[in-house]
């Protein structure tokens, strides 16, 4: 969008720099094709070996089979296991032997959500790019709304992302893609999945917690599966998070409920506002066009839950609350 609009300059030039990137070392494909390797010396989890790497393409062996997206939306009662396994799948990441393989300069901080958040809403130009949301995809009406409570919900979570900031002694390999779409099912459910974009970074794993559900609260937002399936794909959510905080101590749980919700907020508004301002001339995927046309939906329930957590109310509130509010827009 920003290359439409002509932020990064005329079209030659930015051929050129787009050839000279493909050339470093430091490029995002060489960093994912590594990372792709990384994992399977590893052993875990499961992804599709590299092919080649060529002229900043990155081709993979493919891989068929159901995404966790689509058995999301087919078995829905199964929305807690389904989830639960998946960041089982991880396990080997979170050791300290794995973070030591990958080195500083292998990670891809390109997908850490603070950062992406940072990056889209910094300084004088975020103001500038919420108020352009929606300019060319949203009626008047509506789009005066999503921009107010995005506006809102903005100015909200810059209050709180200081404290949601990864300490280094607490960081391990996050999976920085993890989303329902980038898991798929080749040899049936009650095999391994095969997971494709790693996006590895260094941070808490509360960082991929909050990726995953995030993305997963889209999912049925977006395909809008009906009351009853909405309903079971979010309490499936609930059970798993509620998983993930066991053996926690109190003080504990509220920290990371906290961090959890701030980053599940800033991960969809970075979704949401990816989408809602591109030009009506760029094809948008069809998840994306169906999220444009629950914008007031969502911007919604971001307001809602982003203005729940400015209260004086406990983390613990503020999640039954989100639940609510998600449940809702996933219906």
């Amino acid at each position: 969008m920003s290359l439409l609009r002509g932020a990064c300059g005329p079209w030659p030039q930015v051929r050129a720099a787009q050839q000279d990137y493909v050339q470093r070392t430091d490029a995002l494909i060489g960093r994912e094709a590594a990372q792709l390797r990384l994992l399977l010396e590893l052993g875990g989890p499961r992804v599709c070996p590299v092919a080649g790497v060529r002229r900043g393409v990155l081709f993979t062996e493919s891989v068929t089979g159901p995404s966790l997206a689509q058995l999301l939306l087919d078995q829905p009662q199964d929305s807690a296991t389904l989830l639960a396994g998946i960041f089982g799948e991880l396990r080997e990441l979170h050791h300290p032997a794995a973070v030591e393989r990958l080195a500083s300069a292998g990670a891809i901080g390109e997908r850490s959500i603070a950062a992406t958040f940072q990056r889209k809403f910094n300084g004088l130009s975020g103001p500038t790019y919420v108020q352009r949301l929606g300019a060319d995809r949203c009626a008047a009406d509506d789009r005066e709304e999503v921009v107010e409570a995005l506006r809102q919900v903005v100015v909200r979570l810059h209050r709180l992302r200081g404290r949601v900031l990864p300490q280094p002694h607490r960081r391990v390999l996050v999976y920085g893609d993890l989303k329902p779409e980038h898991v798929l099912f080749p040899d049936g459910v009650d095999q391994p999945p095969v997971f494709i974009d790693p996006g590895l970074l260094l941070a808490q794993t509360t960082v991929g917690v909050a990726k995953l559900i995030s993305r997963t609260v889209l999912t049925p937002a977006a395909s809008r599966p009906g009351m009853e399936t909405g309903k079971q794909v979010v309490h499936g959510i609930g059970v798993f998070a509620a998983g993930r905080m066991k053996g926690l101590s109190v003080k504990a749980c509220r920290a990371w409920l906290r961090d959890g919700l701030v980053l599940w907020l800033m991960d969809s508004v970075n979704i949401l506002t990816t989408y809602l301002p591109a030009p009506a001339e760029l094809p948008l995927p069809a998840q994306g066009t169906a999220l444009v046309g629950r914008a007031v939906a969502l911007a919604r329930m971001l307001d809602r839950i982003s203005a729940d957590l400015t209260t004086a109310g406990g983390p613990g509130a503020v999640r039954d609350g989100a639940l609510d509010y998600a449940q809702a827009v996933a219906a």
